[in-house]
């Protein structure tokens, strides 16, 4: 599996949501009552089973959650199940990513056992009038393992571009396919589940730290003049380095460009992806984003994450 890659085509994301560099307010974000670890979380059936009437896809939208999950399914076979190709920390990591399975909406991250997922907000909602209707409707999403749940908003910040998902319902975790790794992650009971997640880095790293980060490029080349396909796999692992906050940014403002810097190589459908530390794992941003002007890859820094988090009272052991 391709771990660097630096002639691959840069790309930015397709949406910004304010243009003014602002902290948060009332007027850019969505909050509801985060659902408490002890809520039961509904079983989902086989994904041959799901109905459009049961999860508001169309037929098309279902087929492909469906060519998601087998491809999932395909590459953790092939590919992560192998310890030489992943390091532990990046083993870790690729457990706790999900997919979307809308086509060529994002990446997110599980960062609690209970199943607290956080992506960019612009993967959500793209503006504040539309996140308030997100926030009722069930958003499907699919582990590296294949794994499929259901989330619901419960927090989106359109400045900080940050949103937070909790899984409402899921289907039962499938037995591991090794010893060596955790991809599938675990039940515990026939209601209770138990999900495989990432930790939050205790601090902000010093510039040139080495990172990776695990995402899931779109399947169609957007710098081509003609339709085809980029035959990525459904989630790329790639390595490179964090450079720091941009100069002059606000890292509580991510609505134009993500304030974090870094060159691991990303790709359309990679926003939402974790920025973790080579050596722990640990997460450290958010990738969201790319500067047109010099190639560097955007996102949400860890100042913001934290800040993020704890305004919604999310426990952080840090």
């Amino acid at each position: 599996m391709a771990q660097e890659s630096y002639e691959q085509p840069l790309v930015r994301r397709s949406a910004r949501i304010a243009k003014q560099a602002v902290p948060p307010t009332t007027a850019s974000t969505t909050d509801t009552n985060t659902p408490s670890p002890t809520n039961r979380i509904a079983t989902l059936p086989p994904a041959a089973s799901l109905t459009a009437n049961a999860t508001g896809f169309s037929k098309r939208d279902i087929t492909l959650l469906q060519r998601k999950q087998r491809l999932l399914q395909q590459q953790s076979q092939s590919q992560f199940q192998s310890t030489s190709s992943l390091t532990t920390a990046q083993q870790t990591a690729l457990a706790a990513t999900l997919v979307f399975a809308q086509h060529e909406a994002g990446t997110a991250f599980c960062i609690s056992r209970e199943g607290l997922l956080l992506t960019c907000a612009h993967c959500v909602a793209e503006t504040v009038e539309e996140s308030r209707t997100v926030k009722d409707k069930e958003i499907y999403l699919l582990f590296a393992g294949g794994r499929v749940v259901a989330a619901r908003c419960v927090a989106w910040d359109g400045v900080r571009d940050l949103a937070l998902l909790q899984i409402t319902a899921s289907q039962p975790s499938p037995p591991p396919l090794s010893t060596t790794t955790s991809i599938t992650g675990t039940i515990t009971s026939d209601s209770e589940f138990v999900f495989p997640y990432v930790d939050i880095a205790p601090a902000a790293p010093a510039a040139s730290t080495r990172v990776f980060c695990i995402g899931h490029p779109g399947s169609e080349d957007l710098e081509s003049s003609t339709a085809r396909a980029t035959n990525y796999d459904v989630l790329h692992v790639s390595g490179g380095r964090y450079y720091g906050v941009a100069d002059g940014a606000n890292v509580h403002d991510n609505s134009e460009i993500g304030a974090l810097m870094h060159d691991c190589w990303t790709y359309w459908g990679h926003s939402g992806a974790a920025v973790c530390l080579a050596r722990s794992g640990g997460v450290v941003g958010v990738h969201s984003s790319w500067d047109e002007g010099t190639g560097m890859r955007r996102g949400v820094a860890w100042e913001a994450i934290v800040g993020f988090l704890r305004e919604r009272g999310v426990v952080l052991d840090l």
